[in-house]
């Protein structure tokens, strides 16, 4: 049992102080799963307009203007997803609704993962809220964008000067509301930093308590390999004095399967030190990128606008497809990479090997052509099972979807984790489950008033029966809504009902806490 003697007296003090009491909307006698690993129990919610006005056991001096009946159900706090790339959609006039998330029950994404985000966080939060959005939605500042708005490409160390203007864009963006910093270390240009210059721009944000959230350098064989691109994750929390998450951890690639127990050991042996280190992840065995990130050596971006023309030089040709042939080994193979959102259409739905025996080419020559004409986002599959569930059982380890090119994950990441690893298989109990995709997210990400169902935070609320939950993304077939939330509610806002989108944009840009 893991209720708590604070929770217990609080629903004692409920069932027996019967006031009057009248809400805006009463979410009555559901499974009341609150977020913080405290085991449900039958209660009752109460919102006055945006924000929750009582927890605890209904009875009848309990008044509402409109009432959801949620015996046989679950009551939880919205997800918060720590890792989308959603901001296109969200600056839309066509999905600003977010509906793919909000029928998977997440009411709050964050923007800005990899190092892509913006820089100047204000004019993004504001042209949010201008534009009106269905979800809540926060950003980090982003290392890439901060480099390559500073230095371009170039591969190189910053000059001091370089550096200082890099510093006062990340501390710009943590004045205006900014979660904190993030990086993509694998991708260019910032793969070409060294770790102290991440180390010094994260000191930038640690000064306003904001996390440090990186794509690792290496999360396979690429350059540093797996545990020490973790070993580097830790030596710049430790040395900037900041808390740092993992994004989307995983085990990338035939070399490094198995890997997850040392990945677990190094994390854990660094929180038992005091130093703050979290992961969040996804729960598919295929990654997501574009086809050159996963394939190109990065050598090839460095100092040009269009590395394509790279293709072009006979004298790098043949050392370019000598390492993208290994990159293709290490990720399992041309079976293993599917074209998901090619630009020339005809390559989308087949894997690279199909493609290369249609058109009677070896593997990295038919790449290099679909690069060629624009590239893809592709789905890689290069994970196994049991790295994924021993990582999802950690209690550092939150939910993300990573959602942005069209995988199932943006579609379903949290209803599959809740069918797959909750229902069919119990790696996780549905509390762990909520706890990790709630108020673990919340409390991680700096998000105040979110996250946990009590009084005086904001009602981001969801009413479910774990057993409707279908999660109907595919790879062949990823834009399919997940089905099973029945309601959802964004600011105390009603915008799912009975499984139905409301037509409403009631989410709100949100900056860091300040606590």
């Amino acid at each position: 049992m893991r209720y708590s003697i604070l929770f217990l007296s609080f629903l004692a003090f409920s069932c027996t102080n019967q006031e009057k009491l009248h809400v805006d909307l009463l979410i009555k006698d559901g499974l009341l799963i609150d977020g913080t690993l405290r085991e449900g129990i039958k209660a009752s919610l109460g919102i006055n307009a945006d924000t929750i006005a009582w927890v605890g056991q209904y009875h009848s001096k309990i008044t509402a203007d409109k009432i959801i009946e949620a015996d046989g159900k679950i009551i939880a706090p919205g997800f918060i997803d720590p890792h989308t790339h959603t901001l296109r959609d969200l600056q839309s006039s066509s999905k600003n609704a977010n509906i793919n998330y909000l029928a998977q029950g997440v009411t709050t994404v964050v923007n800005g993962n990899d190092g892509g985000g913006p820089v100047l966080i204000a004019k993004a939060l504001a042209a949010l809220d201008s534009n009106g959005i269905g979800t809540n939605a926060a950003f980090y500042v982003g290392h890439r964008t901060a480099r390559r708005l500073v230095m371009n490409m170039d591969n190189r160390p910053p000059s001091p000067e370089e550096m200082e203007q890099m510093r006062r864009l990340v501390d710009r963006g943590m004045q205006e509301g900014a979660l904190g910093l993030s990086s993509g270390l694998f991708y260019a240009p910032a793969s070409f930093s060294a770790t102290e210059e991440v180390i010094e721009l994260a000191k930038v944000a640690a000064q306003y308590n904001g996390l440090y959230d990186v794509h690792m350098r290496d999360e396979s064989t690429y350059n540093i390999g797996l545990l020490a691109a973790i070993d580097e994750t830790i030596e710049i929390a430790e040395k900037a004095q900041i808390r740092a998450n993992i994004a989307h951890i995983k085990a990338l690639g035939v070399d490094v399967w198995g890997y997850s127990p040392q990945m677990i050991e190094r994390i854990e042996a660094a929180r038992a030190k005091g130093i703050a280190i979290t992961a969040d992840q996804y729960p598919f065995e295929a990654s997501s990128t574009s086809l050159s990130a996963a394939l190109v050596p990065k050598w090839v971006f460095a100092d040009v606008d269009r590395f394509t023309v790279r293709f072009d030089d006979p004298r790098l040709l043949p050392r370019i497809k000598a390492e993208m042939k290994e990159n293709l080994r290490r990720r399992g193979g041309p079976e293993a990479i599917l074209m998901i959102a090619a630009s020339d259409s005809i390559y989308n739905g087949k894997t690279l090997l199909e493609l290369a025996d249609i058109n009677q080419l070896p593997p990295v020559d038919m790449a290099i052509e679909i690069l060629k004409k624009g590239g893809s986002a592709i789905a890689s599959f290069n994970m196994n099972d049991e790295d994924i569930e021993r990582l999802m059982a950690k209690d550092w380890v939150m939910t993300s979807s990573d959602g942005g090119s069209p995988h199932p994950r943006k579609y379903a990441s949290f209803s599959k984790k809740i069918r797959k690893y909750v229902l069919n298989q119990g790696v996780l109990d549905m509390e762990q489950m909520i706890h990790q995709s709630t108020g673990l997210t919340a409390e991680v990400l700096g998000i105040d008033k979110r996250g946990v169902l009590q009084a005086r935070h904001y009602a981001d609320v969801i009413v479910f029966d774990p057993t409707a939950i279908q999660d109907n993304a595919t790879y062949q077939d990823p834009a399919q809504l997940s089905k099973g939330m029945s309601y959802v509610i964004v600011n105390g806002q009603i915008v799912i009902a009975e499984g139905s989108y409301q037509n409403l944009l009631v989410g709100r840009a949100l900056r860091r806490s300040s606590n």
